[in-house]
Protein backbone atom coordinates (compact mmCIF):
# COMPACT_ATOMS: atom_id res chain seq x y z
CA UNK A 1 0.00 0.00 0.00
CA UNK A 2 1.31 3.30 -0.88
CA UNK A 3 1.79 6.23 1.45
CA UNK A 4 -0.39 9.19 1.46
CA UNK A 5 1.97 12.20 2.15
CA UNK A 6 0.58 15.73 1.56
CA UNK A 7 3.52 17.20 -0.71
CA UNK A 8 4.02 20.95 -1.45
CA UNK A 9 5.71 23.16 -4.75
CA UNK A 10 6.71 26.55 -3.75
CA UNK A 11 8.60 28.72 -5.54
CA UNK A 12 8.87 32.78 -7.23
CA UNK A 13 6.97 33.38 -10.34
CA UNK A 14 8.55 31.80 -13.31
CA UNK A 15 10.19 28.75 -11.51
CA UNK A 16 8.61 26.47 -13.03
CA UNK A 17 6.91 25.44 -9.80
CA UNK A 18 3.00 24.94 -11.51
CA UNK A 19 4.51 22.98 -14.42
CA UNK A 20 6.75 20.66 -11.79
CA UNK A 21 3.23 19.94 -9.86
CA UNK A 22 1.25 19.42 -12.98
CA UNK A 23 3.81 16.97 -13.89
CA UNK A 24 3.57 14.92 -10.96
CA UNK A 25 -0.53 15.20 -11.24
CA UNK A 26 0.03 13.59 -14.05
CA UNK A 27 2.46 10.69 -13.41
CA UNK A 28 0.10 9.92 -10.19
CA UNK A 29 -2.67 9.56 -12.90
CA UNK A 30 -0.76 7.15 -15.05
CA UNK A 31 -0.04 5.16 -11.87
CA UNK A 32 -3.56 4.94 -11.12
CA UNK A 33 -2.77 6.79 -7.38
CA UNK A 34 -5.74 8.64 -5.34
CA UNK A 35 -4.60 12.09 -4.94
CA UNK A 36 -5.83 15.89 -4.97
CA UNK A 37 -4.49 19.06 -5.99
CA UNK A 38 -5.55 22.19 -5.16
CA UNK A 39 -3.82 25.54 -4.99
CA UNK A 40 -3.01 28.56 -3.07
CA UNK A 41 -5.15 31.03 -3.26
CA UNK A 42 -7.71 28.85 -4.75
CA UNK A 43 -8.42 25.19 -4.43
CA UNK A 44 -12.54 25.19 -3.20
CA UNK A 45 -15.29 27.22 -4.19
CA UNK A 46 -14.76 30.27 -1.79
CA UNK A 47 -11.32 29.61 -1.93
CA UNK A 48 -10.90 30.14 -6.09
CA UNK A 49 -13.25 33.83 -5.38
CA UNK A 50 -10.67 35.20 -3.20
CA UNK A 51 -8.10 34.20 -5.66
CA UNK A 52 -9.50 36.43 -8.26
CA UNK A 53 -9.63 39.20 -5.67
CA UNK A 54 -6.14 39.02 -4.47
CA UNK A 55 -4.59 38.44 -8.02
CA UNK A 56 -6.72 41.21 -10.02
CA UNK A 57 -4.57 43.68 -11.58
CA UNK A 58 -7.04 46.52 -10.76
CA UNK A 59 -7.05 45.51 -6.67
CA UNK A 60 -4.72 47.59 -4.47
CA UNK A 61 -4.59 46.23 -0.86
CA UNK A 62 -1.93 47.06 1.53
CA UNK A 63 0.23 44.36 3.13
CA UNK A 64 -2.03 43.53 5.87
CA UNK A 65 -4.93 43.31 3.62
CA UNK A 66 -2.90 40.78 1.82
CA UNK A 67 -1.86 38.49 3.76
CA UNK A 68 -5.50 38.12 5.47
CA UNK A 69 -6.65 37.40 2.19
CA UNK A 70 -4.40 34.72 1.51
CA UNK A 71 -5.21 32.93 4.88
CA UNK A 72 -9.21 33.81 4.44
CA UNK A 73 -8.72 31.24 1.26
CA UNK A 74 -6.51 28.73 3.60
CA UNK A 75 -9.07 29.06 6.08
CA UNK A 76 -11.44 27.88 3.10
CA UNK A 77 -9.41 24.76 2.25
CA UNK A 78 -8.50 23.36 5.99
CA UNK A 79 -11.96 21.26 5.76
CA UNK A 80 -11.01 19.69 2.73
CA UNK A 81 -7.59 18.96 3.37
CA UNK A 82 -8.17 17.37 6.52
CA UNK A 83 -10.84 15.11 4.72
CA UNK A 84 -8.18 13.66 2.76
CA UNK A 85 -5.42 13.52 5.09
CA UNK A 86 -3.95 9.99 5.36
CA UNK A 87 -6.67 8.93 2.84
CA UNK A 88 -5.08 10.45 -0.82
CA UNK A 89 -2.17 11.70 -1.72
CA UNK A 90 -2.49 15.92 -1.24
CA UNK A 91 -0.40 18.05 -3.73
CA UNK A 92 -0.51 21.74 -3.02
CA UNK A 93 0.37 24.78 -5.19
CA UNK A 94 1.82 26.70 -2.70
CA UNK A 95 1.31 26.55 1.22
CA UNK A 96 2.43 28.11 4.61
CA UNK A 97 6.33 28.97 3.68
CA UNK A 98 4.63 30.94 0.40
CA UNK A 99 2.77 33.68 3.13
CA UNK A 100 6.23 33.64 4.75
CA UNK A 101 8.28 34.40 2.00
CA UNK A 102 6.24 36.68 0.22
CA UNK A 103 4.37 38.37 3.53
CA UNK A 104 7.36 38.31 5.37
CA UNK A 105 10.62 38.23 3.34
CA UNK A 106 8.61 40.26 0.62
CA UNK A 107 6.35 42.80 2.09
CA UNK A 108 7.50 43.23 5.51
CA UNK A 109 5.09 41.51 7.31
CA UNK A 110 5.82 40.45 11.60
CA UNK A 111 6.47 36.73 10.96
CA UNK A 112 4.84 36.32 14.48
CA UNK A 113 1.45 37.11 13.60
CA UNK A 114 1.24 35.32 10.27
CA UNK A 115 2.99 32.05 12.42
CA UNK A 116 0.23 32.31 15.02
CA UNK A 117 -2.91 33.02 12.59
CA UNK A 118 -1.44 29.76 10.90
CA UNK A 119 -0.89 27.71 13.58
CA UNK A 120 -4.95 28.46 14.54
CA UNK A 121 -5.94 27.44 11.25
CA UNK A 122 -3.84 24.33 10.97
CA UNK A 123 -4.10 23.15 13.99
CA UNK A 124 -1.26 20.75 13.66
CA UNK A 125 -2.20 19.79 9.97
CA UNK A 126 1.55 18.73 8.84
CA UNK A 127 3.87 18.86 5.83
CA UNK A 128 5.70 15.92 4.41
CA UNK A 129 7.47 16.83 2.01
CA UNK A 130 8.12 20.28 0.10
CA UNK A 131 9.49 20.89 -3.49
CA UNK A 132 11.25 24.43 -3.90
CA UNK A 133 11.60 25.34 -7.43
CA UNK A 134 14.24 28.27 -7.43
CA UNK A 135 15.16 30.19 -11.11
CA UNK A 136 17.83 33.21 -11.37
CA UNK A 137 16.29 36.89 -12.34
CA UNK A 138 16.91 36.46 -16.34
CA UNK A 139 15.26 33.58 -16.41
CA UNK A 140 12.04 34.77 -14.53
CA UNK A 141 11.49 37.67 -16.35
CA UNK A 142 11.63 35.98 -19.99
CA UNK A 143 8.94 33.25 -18.39
CA UNK A 144 6.85 35.80 -17.63
CA UNK A 145 7.01 37.56 -20.89
CA UNK A 146 5.85 34.75 -22.66
CA UNK A 147 2.62 34.49 -20.03
CA UNK A 148 -0.36 35.71 -22.39
CA UNK A 149 -1.90 37.31 -18.80
CA UNK A 150 0.32 38.60 -15.91
CA UNK A 151 -1.71 38.84 -12.41
CA UNK A 152 -1.04 41.70 -9.93
CA UNK A 153 1.51 38.99 -8.37
CA UNK A 154 3.58 39.18 -11.45
CA UNK A 155 3.99 42.64 -11.63
CA UNK A 156 6.39 43.16 -8.64
CA UNK A 157 9.94 44.57 -8.44
CA UNK A 158 12.94 42.15 -9.24
CA UNK A 159 13.85 43.12 -5.88
CA UNK A 160 10.71 41.63 -4.31
CA UNK A 161 11.51 38.88 -5.84
CA UNK A 162 15.01 38.42 -4.90
CA UNK A 163 13.96 38.71 -1.25
CA UNK A 164 11.02 36.33 -1.49
CA UNK A 165 13.40 33.74 -3.25
CA UNK A 166 15.93 34.28 -0.26
CA UNK A 167 13.48 34.07 1.77
CA UNK A 168 12.66 30.71 0.40
CA UNK A 169 15.82 28.74 0.80
CA UNK A 170 16.12 30.26 4.40
CA UNK A 171 12.98 28.19 5.22
CA UNK A 172 14.36 25.33 2.61
CA UNK A 173 17.90 25.31 5.18
CA UNK A 174 15.69 25.37 8.20
CA UNK A 175 13.92 22.43 6.99
CA UNK A 176 16.50 20.10 5.39
CA UNK A 177 15.27 16.80 5.58
CA UNK A 178 11.83 17.77 4.37
CA UNK A 179 12.87 20.00 1.56
CA UNK A 180 14.51 19.53 -1.98
CA UNK A 181 15.80 22.52 -3.91
CA UNK A 182 15.34 22.32 -7.60
CA UNK A 183 16.95 24.23 -9.95
CA UNK A 184 14.87 25.51 -12.54
CA UNK A 185 17.33 26.72 -14.74
CA UNK A 186 18.59 23.33 -15.33
CA UNK A 187 16.38 21.20 -18.29
CA UNK A 188 13.02 19.99 -17.11
CA UNK A 189 13.57 16.81 -18.47
CA UNK A 190 16.36 16.23 -15.32
CA UNK A 191 14.17 18.17 -12.71
CA UNK A 192 11.30 16.14 -13.83
CA UNK A 193 13.54 12.89 -13.23
CA UNK A 194 14.97 14.21 -9.78
CA UNK A 195 11.19 15.04 -8.77
CA UNK A 196 9.66 11.58 -9.77
CA UNK A 197 12.27 9.51 -7.93
CA UNK A 198 11.70 11.39 -4.88
CA UNK A 199 7.86 11.19 -5.18
CA UNK A 200 8.45 7.46 -5.75
CA UNK A 201 10.38 7.49 -2.80
CA UNK A 202 7.66 9.45 -0.67
CA UNK A 203 5.03 7.36 -1.68
CA UNK A 204 6.36 3.76 -1.26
Amino acid sequence: MSKKPVIIFEGIEGSGKTLHSNFVSEYLKSKNLSFIKIREPGGSKNSEKIRKLILNDKSKFNKNTDLLLYLASRSENIHLLRKYKNKKIILIDRFVDSTIAYQHYGLGVNLSIINKINEYLLKGFKINFTFLNIVNTKNMIKRLKLRKKLNRYDKFSTAFYKNVQNGFIKLAKQKKKKYLIIDSNKEIEINKKIIIDKINRLIK
